[in-house]
């Protein structure tokens, strides 16, 4: 018998957000773990998801496989696809529907099954997945992300907190083991855990890094400095401290030139004052631009050019921009919070999201000298910056010890 566990891999995020042209750092997580099983370990691996009724089902690999290839196309540019992978995942969930969903008899041969979920897409219903566990006689090892909801409310959607505690308080009662992104993650899970449970075993597994995908023949960089600000447009990230900094650039440099702003993401929620500003702020016009539909090579060459990366979120899991941008030696400066300095180490500048002059005197610090000044350079040994493959390879091992 195998030394290793059957895995079945859960995909439901990346269904749910199938034809979007820019992943997410959880779509990024959930792929990254279903492609290198696919390249490396096939032969061990059922891909399922949950289904409108509320079933976890087993998914046709064949289509499986085919979706995630659409996808992985999606994200590198080929909008063309968008329908085709939406079409792909709605008629591979509608057949896995169908289907009796008999445990795969390769699974008995292994010394273990394991139920991988790696975002926290339907950690709020618990039923659905002991259902499943009974049925293939599986352990459940989730991946948790953050607790930013529970512990910073104020930048949640209004229902959102008491939605995650349920989420919490399944990996409680269910997990065998639980897979993290950072330290500060696993202190907060001990944290929420401690009247709970307190034996539950975590594992820090940092997420990886992407090889720089080639840039796109022509381009997207602009020939006037910018800065780039890449993360969902929400009240969390911190962009209003940016955007009132730059109208106030504009409005007091007089002849000098002011850098450009991109803002790189989608929109999020409660952000009216965020776009109000963005829309109809008259110093911001043709200085502030949105990127909202960038593939993973367009982002890499914005960010190749910028002068900077500008993160100044008030909280984050982990922060996977800030590690993406120091991997191309881009000078980062971000917020001063804890996660930023387990993943940046040295190597990026950190500043209170609060401390505007601060950020100020940074941005404008960039606008001087050579851009090859201030890269990150040898810093970047002291950041936590490791390719995915050696990752999840990380994630995969720990399921070993369950």
């Amino acid at each position: 018998m195998p030394e290793t566990s059957y895995l079945y891999l859960d995909i439901s995020r990346l269904i749910a957000r199938a034809g979007h042209v820019v992943p997410t750092g959880i779509d990024r997580v959930e792929f990254e773990y279903a492609d290198y099983l696919l390249r490396h370990d096939a032969r061990r691996v059922t891909f399922v998801a949950i289904s409108p009724l509320g079933q976890i089902v087993l998914l046709p690999f064949a289509e499986a496989e085919q979706f995630i290839r659409l996808t992985e196309q999606v994200w590198r540019g080929q909008h063309d696809l968008c329908r085709d992978v939406r079409r792909a995942a709605r008629l591979m969930v509608g057949r896995a529907m169908l289907r009796r969903g008999q445990t795969p008899k390769v699974a008995g041969t292994y010394r273990q099954a394991i139920y991988l979920l790696l975002s926290h897409h339907h950690l709020n219903r618990p039923g659905s997945i002991v259902r499943f566990l009974r049925q293939h006689a599986a352990r459940f090892v989730p991946m948790v992300h953050d607790l930013i909801p529970i512990e910073f409310p104020e930048y949640a959607r209004p229902r959102e907190p008491a939605r995650h505690e349920a989420r919490m308080n399944t990996v409680l009662e269910l997990a065998r083991g639980v897979i993290v992104p950072s330290r500060v993650v696993e202190e907060s899970l001990l944290r929420y855990a401690r009247h709970k449970r307190t034996n539950l075993p975590i594992r820090v597994v940092p997420h990886g890094v992407l090889d720089a995908p080639p840039v796109p023949a022509g381009g997207v960089v602009c020939s006037h400095p910018y800065f780039v600000c890449l993360g969902t447009i929400e009240p969390r990230k911190n962009h209003l401290l940016l955007l009132n900094l730059w109208r106030d650039m504009v409005e007091n440099a007089g002849d000098a030139p002011v850098p450009h702003l991109v803002l790189v993401g989608r929109r999020g929620w409660e952000n009216e004052n965020i776009v109000d500003m963005i829309e109809r702020c008259p110093s911001l016009q043709g200085i502030v631009r949105e990127c909202n539909s960038q593939s993973d090579p367009e982002v890499t060459a914005l960010l190749r050019g910028a002068r900077g990366l500008l993160f100044p979120s008030f909280s984050e899991g982990y922060g996977l921009p800030l590690s993406e941008a120091l991997k191309l030696d881009v000078p980062c400066v971000c917020s001063d919070i804890e996660v930023f300095h387990e993943v940046a180490g040295k190597a990026a500048t950190f500043i209170d999201p609060l401390d505007g002059p601060g950020w100020r005197n940074a941005i404008e610090g960039l606008m001087t000298g050579s851009i090859d000044a201030h890269r990150p350079g040898d810093r970047v040994a002291s950041a936590a910056l490791f390719p995915w493959p050696q990752q999840v390879r990380d994630g995969l091992a720990f399921l070993e010890e369950k």
